[in-house]
């Protein structure tokens, strides 16, 4: 079930409430699609992602990026995918979140659509398996939120750029912005000679 705060056409005609499909969802136990382009530019899906999967067995993501109330738009590292991938794996939810992605962009490479928004989510997923949640969550418990604080700045200044480095190395994909140049190649042998 999925929500949506827009209806074709008609911007400011709720199709189908979030409260709804969240009630649907948690009265019949299913899961919930969250899309993130599809709440108003204000709220961020991380903050729904651990209140809804206190009632229900899972979350559905839709992992995109809205522009002007259009959804499904390449995904960028921003600081909202960033917090997403946090929430997920601070509260070890990655068995119960289904992460789909939106390549629609018109304007680019499809090929580039899909790899650009594909390693941003496993970026986004990588800055959350390298932060120090176990202690960060210690000093909650023992109210040190100054420690807290302290890390949490600290952590984004952490070399996360080298480990996502030696990822795609020991994983045999192009490192930085080298797959450029493969899907260029591939642009010119592939999908031109289709035309």
């Amino acid at each position: 079930m999925e929500s949506k705060v827009f209806g074709i056409g008609a911007e400011s005609c709720t199709i189908g409430s979030h409260e709804f499909y969240m009630g649907c969802a948690m009265k019949h136990q299913k899961l919930l699609t969250l899309d993130t382009g599809h709440f108003h530019p204000t709220e961020v899906v991380s903050d729904k992602i651990s209140s809804v999967l206190t009632f229900i067995p899972g979350v559905a993501l839709h992992v995109s990026r809205p522009v002007r109330w259009d959804s499904d738009h390449v995904v960028v590292f921003d600081d909202e995918l960033k917090a997403i991938a946090c929430e997920i794996a601070r509260g070890k939810y990655e068995n119960r979140v289904y992460i789909g992605l939106d390549f629609f962009d018109a304007s680019i490479n499809r090929i580039a659509c899909w790899t650009i928004g594909t390693r941003n989510m496993q970026k986004a997923l990588l800055w959350a398996a390298l932060e120090p949640t176990a202690m960060l969550q210690k000093f909650e418990e023992e109210g040190d939120y100054t420690s807290r604080l302290a890390y949490l700045e600290e952590a984004k200044t952490y070399p996360f750029a080298a480990v996502w480095d030696y990822y795609c190395e020991k994983n045999n994909v192009p490192v930085r912005d080298n797959w450029v140049k493969c899907m260029k190649d591939y642009e010119q042998k592939v999908l031109e000679v289709r035309k």
